[in-house]
């Protein structure tokens, strides 16, 4: 397997051949994380959300975007952090993700959304294995940025596959 497989195939950082990748920034119960701008379709106001029963917790509402019906996950659960009610600042950012193989849309509740920046592979260290608050398989790297602060960068393909490979992500959160 070459080196990018196995990034790839381990859900790490997809980083470019200058060892940079362009994110979106954004909050999540005070904590700042990270996703690849090439996933984000659109940064929506808030909006109407439609609760689904009997869906996992982690999307268990929907929303009408731009005529489609699309899952609202909340990472807040996948994160065991507490849901927090929408403020002014809060975003819905709406991501194409690949899931068996299928591109999926999907909105992600944020608290705030910041910059789109690029990150460098130099600043990026793997989860530690010890003193982590959260699934350490649902993240693949932590990245100095600014002023000290550290952002996460989830593996949304992980957290995601748990919900259509049936596992119970849901059960473990609530």
């Amino acid at each position: 397997m070459q080196p990018d497989e196995t990034r790839q195939a381990t859900g790490l950082v997809p980083w470019n051949s200058d060892d940079q990748l362009e994110v979106l920034v954004f909050d999540l119960g005070g904590q700042s994380f990270a996703l690849e701008a090439v996933l984000v379709r659109e940064i929506l106001d808030t909006m109407p959300e439609t609760r689904v029963p009997g869906a996992p917790a982690l999307v268990g509402h929907v929303i009408n975007f731009r005529g489609r019906i699309i899952p609202l996950a909340d990472l807040h659960l996948a994160f065991g952090m507490p849901v927090s009610a929408a403020t002014k600042d809060s975003r819905i950012v709406v991501i194409e993700l690949d899931l068996d193989g299928e591109p999926t849309i999907i909105g992600l509740r944020t608290d705030k959304v910041h910059e789109v920046a690029t990150f460098a592979a130099a600043t990026s260290e793997d989860a530690p294995v010890v003193g982590l608050r959260w699934k350490r398989e649902h993240v693949r790297s932590l990245v100095r940025h600014g002023n000290d602060d550290i952002v996460v960068l989830p593996d949304l393909g992980a957290i995601f596959q748990s919900i259509t490979r049936g596992d119970a992500v849901a059960a473990s959160i609530h």
